[in-house]
């Protein structure tokens, strides 16, 4: 046996190995199957200590605020090779529905189906029988889908009053079947990143095997782990925009989960402003010492809106379409403002609420310090290039309550925050960060508000580009790099959607990120 060519049998069985199990996943098992993955459960009381759990808890049905308010986002998709037409779906025939989801312990108030992997689909759902729902259910129509198509569907539900409060909700329940797929063609729940059957685990865990024994019988290795699509070593600087912060904040919280050797500290000070960004980015840049000639590794600045020409070193990369919205007192008795009637309180000629049919209340003005992007779209967006009125008060607390003025904060939340107990209060915010907070309502702009749709048609006219800086290009395989990367991934556009902004890669013109 000590003649026996132990080094060319284990490389035979290594080459061997990959090809039955390819065989087997790519040849039998996956020629014909149906996926789903549930990408996102949440409830409030999850989401308790989220900056944004509040958009749950002030939902509503027929004006009753819902019972433990919670939000599913399923992906169906053909996880399999070959296609999956209408007729293939196991139904009768005179059944338009295809996939079934159930949620036990919840009813659903709402759905809607958010992305389609490509368009010619969208005639699927136009009007479609198939595509209903019920107390517990939402039924899907026979969709037909290519290899690797996918759509989305996003529900809103709340606790079923027959169930217990405070119990955690079964998993949602998806039934679907498809002719001639495996396993008796029943629909498979697939995980983040579709891998591999049990019997595929098998064969490579005896790859695994093998390579070690070739690698013992030549010569040994160190144990380099590969990372992660986009993970980088070291760690990044964030700066710029309050009213971008809540996104970074979880993209970068994720980010460090993804990526074991990457480290993103967010503290208290670490937004001031886009302006304020953009200087510690081009001051760090200037006292970098790089003899190689690239760009900071380790920062970015995020702002809302571009950066003036007299930061040359600075290179903005679009990122996501931005929207805005004027934030009032809900003591002010106003929800609908002219663009003239917006101008005219800002210029200081419309000084009390009763002036534009609200409530006989002064206007106190709460406005973003100079150097705020969120203040500059204002400016260039809604005033016509005229900046508000003088300062009246250098402490928001010290306006006096029966006469108008105007004061500055530092950021969105504190700004949000005086707004929501000033009576007779004006501001303004990201959109996102004003639905977190009671005692506010968003105010209208000649009859529009602040959604994508309203900015596309050139109807809504508060909305910015979020920009991120770099100073000069950074390596591609550097951590600044990697988190842009990361935020224009599948991953990083849930996160930018969450928050009520538009991915710029899902505009018509990506790089100019500007709506249509």
């Amino acid at each position: 046996m000590d003649g026996f060519p132990w080094e060319s049998a284990i490389a035979v069985l290594g080459l061997a190995i990959p090809v039955l199990a390819a065989t087997w996943e790519f040849a039998l098992v996956g020629r014909k199957r149906l996926g789903y993955r549930v990408q996102m459960d949440t409830t409030a009381t999850d989401a308790a200590n989220s900056p944004y759990a509040g958009v749950l808890q002030q939902m509503r049905r027929n004006d009753t605020p819902l019972l433990d308010p919670s939000f599913v986002l399923l992906r169906i998709q053909n996880s399999g090779w070959t296609l999956i037409d209408a007729g293939d779906y196991v139904v009768r025939d005179d059944d338009q529905v295809g996939v079934r989801a159930s949620f036990p312990g919840r009813r659903v108030v709402g759905m809607v189906v958010t992305e389609l992997s490509h368009d010619y689909l969208g005639p699927c759902f136009e009007g479609a029988a198939g595509l209903r729902t019920s107390d517990g259910l939402i039924e899907l129509p026979r969709v037909p889908l290519n290899r690797g198509a996918h759509y989305k569907v996003l529900a809103v539900l709340e606790r079923d009053p027959a169930s217990a409060a405070g119990q955690e909700f079964p998993d949602p329940v998806i039934v679907a079947g498809v002719k001639g797929g495996v396993r008796g063609g029943r629909i498979k729940r697939t995980a983040s990143h579709t891998f591999a059957s049990k019997p595929v685990m098998v064969f490579i865990a005896l790859l695994v095997l093998v390579a070690a024994a070739q690698s013992f019988t030549t010569f040994t290795r160190g144990n380099v782990q590969a990372a992660p699509l986009d993970c980088a070593k070291g760690t990044l600087t964030l700066a710029g925009s309050t009213a971008f912060e809540p996104v970074l904040r979880q993209a970068a919280k994720q980010y460090e989960k993804t990526c074991p050797d990457a480290r993103i500290p967010i503290t208290e000070n670490s937004f001031k402003g886009s302006v304020a960004g953009l200087d510690a980015l081009a001051t760090a840049g200037k006292d970098a010492k790089d003899p190689g000639g690239h760009g900071l590794p380790d920062r970015l600045a995020f702002t809302d809106g571009a950066k003036s020409d007299r930061r040359p070193q600075l290179l903005p990369r679009p990122v996501a379409l931005s929207l805005f919205t004027l934030v009032v007192n809900k003591d002010a008795g106003i929800q609908d403002l002219s663009l003239k009637q917006v101008r005219q309180i800002y210029a200081g000629k419309i000084t009390n609420w009763s002036q534009v049919n609200g409530n006989p209340l002064p206007i106190h003005l709460v406005s973003r310090n100079p150097g705020s992007g969120t203040r500059a779209t204002l400016v260039q967006q809604v005033l016509d290039g005229e900046e508000p009125m003088k300062v009246t008060e250098g402490d928001c607390a010290a306006m006096e309550e029966n006469r108008p003025g105007r004061c500055e904060v530092d950021d969105t939340r504190t700004l949000l925050n005086t707004v929501s107990t000033t009576p007779g209060a004006l501001g303004h915010s990201e959109v996102g960060a004003a639905l977190t907070h009671d005692g506010l309502r968003q105010v209208r702009i000649d009859g529009y508000s602040a959604t994508l749709e309203g900015a596309d048609e050139g109807a809504y006219p508060y909305w910015q580009t979020e920009f991120a800086y770099t100073y000069g290009e950074p390596p591609a395989d550097s951590i600044a790099a990697g988190f842009l990367r990361y935020l224009a991934n599948e991953v990083g556009k849930d996160v930018l959607r969450s928050h009520g902004h538009r991915p710029c890669s899902e505009l018509a013109k990506p790089l100019l990120c500007r709506p249509t």
